[in-house]
């Protein structure tokens, strides 16, 4: 049987993502927190721009688990855990760790996640925008 190799997020390519979200965030007028993990939703990267909000760097590192845990961009499940949806209470379980609103992003490779973006810090469309700069640098690195 062939060995699969997976695609891994290393340390110089979560970087080379913050850096592509803080400029995103920089070009849209906002102010944020990255955050970039592996497949088990620990932090590889973490930055938090100058100024930005104080509940960023909570909110980026939770919307890149919730990402990964759910292997869902986390706008997606704003509709799902509203009262009586499907997931309706997801958001307080593990002390609250999972974030329902935009700016995290699982990272794809095949039919398996290999980690996550989150964003914090502008709104839910700006913090989409970041980490969608950054989910780009990982497609551009994953492909090459």
């Amino acid at each position: 049987m062939a060995r699969v190799t997976r695609f891994e997020i290393d340390l110089d390519l979560a970087r080379s993502m913050a850096e592509a979200a803080r400029s995103a965030a920089t070009a849209d007028g906002s102010l944020v927190s990255v955050a970039v993990v592996d497949a088990g939703g620990h932090l590889v990267v973490f930055e938090r721009m100058d100024g930005a909000e104080i509940a960023g760097p909570v909110l980026a590192r939770d919307k890149a688990f919730t990402a990964v845990a759910h292997r869902v961009a986390t706008h997606e499940l704003t509709a799902l855990v509203g009262p009586g949806a499907e997931l309706a209470g997801m958001n307080s379980a593990d002390q609250g760790r999972y974030i329902a609103f935009g700016g995290g992003l699982p990272l794809w490779d095949g039919d398996r996640v290999v980690g996550a973006v989150g964003v914090s810090g502008g709104t839910s469309a700006q913090d989409i925008a970041a980490a969608t700069a950054a989910h780009g640098v990982f497609l551009k690195a994953r492909s090459s």
